[in-house]
């Protein structure tokens, strides 16, 4: 059976301190040497670079920068330009879990506002700011891509659908206290902010497969499509207006 286990990176400290020490080097070289297989040019793999540095440094430290700059063969300023550009990337200390929540039209609507002002009060902590034990950090988010389950709440991009204040405050609570906590779709835990940076760099953790992907509300356009011979190639049929 395949080993999905987060690999021993040795000693890493919690924020940047000049360079890797050597068995922490060592082990992003062996796995930064896989990513960049992956593709023609060194340099398309910076983004996959990015989410691996997070996940030794649980976020794009100083350091993370010059590796990568190093390793795909471009600038530091370059490698800074993509960081500060995509919000998944982390420029500063993030916590175990990120929690977003949907403040979207519709989410907000549904009582997505009211969900965030519950978390903010409940952790003390605004938008992009963390609990003082490094456990949670707390996100306004333009959209979960979940507006059938409105509001939605995410955990390190994991769905909880369907949120109230309560619910919410009721698994931030126990992922916090370290539980393990089961999404709403999607595997069977939610991983920690390290654990899905890896993923996100292009290492599977043989969870893909695990938990339900889509529920009925998704399903029910392609069923009502499907129930009337719909396809991508066929207009609308008039009569069904």
């Amino acid at each position: 059976m395949a080993d999905f286990s987060q690999p021993n990176y040795g000693t890493q400290p919690a924020h940047d301190a000049g360079d890797y020490p050597a068995d922490v080097l060592a082990g992003l070289e062996a796995d930064a040497a896989q990513v960049v297989a992956r593709y023609p040019q060194k340099r398309s793999a910076l983004m996959p670079l990015l989410h691996l540095v997070q996940s030794v440094d649980g976020y794009v430290t100083p350091r993370g920068i010059r590796f990568i700059a190093r390793t795909a063969g471009i600038t530091e300023a370059e490698v800074s330009a993509v960081a500060t550009f995509y919000s998944q990337y982390k420029r500063h200390p993030n916590g175990d879990y990120t929690i977003g929540v949907c403040t979207n039209t519709l989410c907000a609507l549904m009582g997505g506002d009211e969900v965030f002002r519950a978390l903010s009060e409940h952790l003390g902590i605004g938008h992009d700011e963390t609990t003082e034990d490094g456990k949670i950090t707390l996100e306004r988010v333009e959209c979960n891509a979940g507006c059938d389950y409105a509001p939605v709440v995410m955990a390190n991009w994991e769905f909880f659908d369907n949120q109230t204040p309560a619910s919410a405050v009721d698994f931030v609570s126990r992922l916090r206290a370290g539980e393990d906590v089961r999404p709403t779709r999607g595997p069977d835990k939610v991983c920690t902010f390290k654990e899905i940076s890896r993923v996100l760099a292009g290492f599977p953790d043989g969870r893909a497969s695990e938990g339900p992907g889509a529920g009925e509300p998704t399903l029910r356009g392609l069923r009502y499509a499907r129930d009337r011979g719909w396809t991508e190639q066929s207009p609308l049929a008039a009569e069904e207006e």
